[in-house]
């Protein structure tokens, strides 16, 4: 493989070539003599320390300085230790090779910061959303009760309930949005402890029972899945992850239908999976099922109640675990939800 130049082998061609245009000199006027090769020899060696020199000065060590400047905010981007701070072989393919990883860095760099703005225009688009809505809700209600409605009771108290759930709904997104915030930035600590999955799901599904019996939903525990599985986690925490994952089930499956606990041995870990007969996701929706207020069906997502960050939550607390979560599912099929954490 060609290989680019040094400093060395430049000076060194650029002397031979100057020590021969000289010897040929000298054989004109002087013949084939000892002045002859004296001359040669002294022009090829000033040759090459001239031109090793003005190399070395003037080009490669602006392009060393060109190299350690670029290397050093590279390095200070990824704060990485060690790494190279010298310059070493051929600096042409060093500087060209440096530059084109930097160019590369900087341009997902930018597709990244581009992705980050359009992900918070539309975060704040719907925040604004999620926010106008109860408040509008609870303005329109309470302008009617100020314009006479409050002195008639066949209203004023329909009027007032319905205000005071928007109200709930305005706390619970407020609540929703201090939450992932400390999640986010790790102020949200992790209490450990010890304890029974299995009875806290237990403990969840007779929580939301009238829920499934509402929609005439079975929950249960897959085959195998009635003993005791003990881990090591935040129990509160946990508690909201399984309660958020069965009232989704519940929500979005299907009448007649089942929500199953599972629980696998994974060596040091334990997977634990909510699923569901329901409608199921269609495969385009799964890698942003878990951002903060995404919906498959806006209308309908927000006519069932709800922030909008219930999952983006769960994976918050999972993550603050050290552990994963995903999620599967196919249209007509039901969806799954399984997460890990460490066993007890």
């Amino acid at each position: 493989m060609r290989k680019n130049p040094t400093p060395g082998s430049i000076a060194l061609i650029a002397a031979t070539i100057v020590a021969v245009v000289v010897g040929i000199s000298g054989i004109i006027f002087y013949g084939t003599s000892i002045k002859t090769l004296i001359l040669f020899l002294l022009s090829f060696i000033f040759g090459l320390g001239a031109f090793y020199f003005l190399l070395d000065r003037f080009i490669y060590r602006k392009i060393k300085l060109i190299y350690k400047t670029i290397h050093k905010q590279k390095r200070h981007k990824y704060s990485v230790p060690g790494g190279m701070t010298h310059m070493k072989g051929d600096p042409i393919s060093e500087v060209r090779d440096e530059v084109m990883s930097w160019a590369k860095d900087n341009i997902e760099e930018i597709e990244e910061l581009k992705k980050q703005e359009s992900y918070r225009r539309e975060f704040l688009g719907n925040v604004s959303h999620e926010l106008k809505t109860p408040i509008f809700n609870i303005q329109g209600y309470i302008h009617t009760l100020l314009d006479g409605a409050l002195k008639d009771d066949t209203v004023n108290e329909k009027f007032l309930l319905k205000a005071s759930g928007n109200i709930e709904r305005l706390v619970e997104l407020v609540e929703d949005l201090s939450a992932i915030s400390q999640l986010e930035s790790g102020e949200l600590k992790m209490k450990m402890h010890r304890f029974d999955i299995h009875v806290l799901a237990r403990e969840v599904y007779e929580s939301v029972e009238l829920k499934a019996k509402a929609k005439n939903i079975f929950l249960g525990f897959k085959e195998g899945c009635n003993g005791s599985f003990y881990v090591k986690a935040d129990k509160q925490k946990i508690r909201q992850v399984f309660t958020n994952l069965v009232v989704n089930a519940i929500k979005y499956g299907r009448e007649n239908g089942h929500v199953l606990a599972g629980f696998y041995d994974m060596d040091k870990y334990l997977l634990t999976e909510i699923s569901d007969n329901g409608e199921g996701i269609e495969e385009v929706h799964l890698p942003r099922l878990f951002e903060r207020f995404y919906r498959i069906d806006k209308s309908r997502s927000r006519g069932g109640g709800g922030s909008g960050l219930g999952l983006a939550i769960v994976k918050h607390i999972i993550e603050a675990h050290k552990q994963t979560i995903n999620v599967r599912s196919a249209p007509g099929i039901g969806t799954t939800f399984g997460f890990t954490l460490e066993k007890g």
